[in-house]
């Protein structure tokens, strides 16, 4: 083909890859991409065959600024990912420190509050966890297995079930922060009541420490991010009720995307419980000592993601 042939077939194209690159607005990456391989498919072919002529170096200029230009957006790209994780979840966290505690002391004073109840009450955990739940799980700590609920079904079937199952109680956690907090407080105490009378079954038992090992294989983390998304729906509640110098609208919009920012570093952890009531609990007999290293290893990852972490760069930048 003839040299100018071969640029009157392709110049249009050329033309619009040049505006793709030369525009300062963002531009679909796949479009760049295949950009940057039309681009040095014909460079190659100028190369071969007009080695001295000014449409090779014209188009090896394009094909460098094309490869630049994806080079640098990949790179941008992950750099707001990790200041995303690093540094705005960590803030965010920080930022509503005071409703995450709050959320914690609300969960601890209805578990409380729950194991109380069932010792004072034998009936109480009935009304709470319903007889089909407790004579069940009364029947397998009279065979030996406290905690062979968790064995049943398919791993899989299992975790996706408790996964999604355990998202919809933080959702309802952290939406009903809109009813003023009063219905986030209401999620959190219900929970918690419920997992006071739950241990206390145990308890009456004599068979606390076994189950206890199964199920705060899970449950540390469980437990901890459903407290975390009520401390976001108090948040949240709490911007309504208390607006500061900020009208109502502003400070609860404002408080609503650093909640959500918090809420969604919680997704990772409910799969990992999921994940791991699923497929690692119903075995928990295999190892005391395996279970009570991922009991620790949960809590330390959540106080180090939520507790220390956030206190460190907080203290590092001096953050409010």
């Amino acid at each position: 083909m003839r040299e100018a042939s071969f640029v009157e077939r392709n110049k249009e194209k050329w033309t619009l890859i040049e505006n793709n690159l030369s525009i300062n607005t963002q531009v679909d990456p796949d479009e760049l991409a295949s950009n940057y391989i039309e681009l040095t498919n014909d460079l190659a072919y100028a190369q071969t065959f007009y080695p001295e002529s000014k449409v090779k170096a014209y188009l090896n200029e394009l094909a460098v600024t094309a490869h630049q230009k994806i080079y640098k957006d990949q790179k941008a790209s992950n750099s707001k990912f990790k200041s995303f994780i690093n540094e705005e979840i960590p803030q965010a966290i920080w930022s509503i420190r005071r409703p995450l505690l709050y959320s914690l002391l609300i969960f601890i004073l209805a578990s409380v509050i729950g194991f109380l109840s069932s010792m004072y009450d034998i009936d109480f955990i009935r009304l709470i966890l319903g007889d089909y739940y407790v004579d069940a799980t009364i029947e397998s700590i009279k065979a030996g297995d406290p905690a062979a609920v968790y064995g049943k079904g398919s791993n899989f079937g299992s975790a996706i079930w408790i996964t999604i199952n355990n998202v919809r109680v933080a959702f309802m956690a952290f939406a009903f922060g809109l009813f003023f907090s009063v219905g986030t407080g209401y999620v959190l105490f219900s929970n918690g009541i419920m997992l006071g009378a739950f241990h206390h079954m145990f308890f009456q038992y004599g068979v606390m420490g076994k189950a206890m090992s199964a199920i705060w294989i899970h449950g540390t983390i469980e437990i901890s991010v459903i407290i975390i998304a009520g401390g976001c729906g108090l948040a949240i509640g709490n911007s309504i009720l208390f607006p500061k110098s900020y009208t109502r609208l502003v400070y609860f919009v404002r408080s609503a995307k650093v909640a959500i920012k918090v809420l969604i570093s919680t997704i990772p952890f409910f799969i990992i419980a999921g994940t791991l009531e699923g497929f690692v609990t119903r075995y928990y007999n295999v190892s005391i000592w395996l279970c009570l290293s991922i009991i620790l290893i949960s809590l330390m990852a959540i106080l180090y993601f939520y507790v220390i972490n956030p206190y460190r760069l907080a203290k590092r930048f001096q953050w409010k």
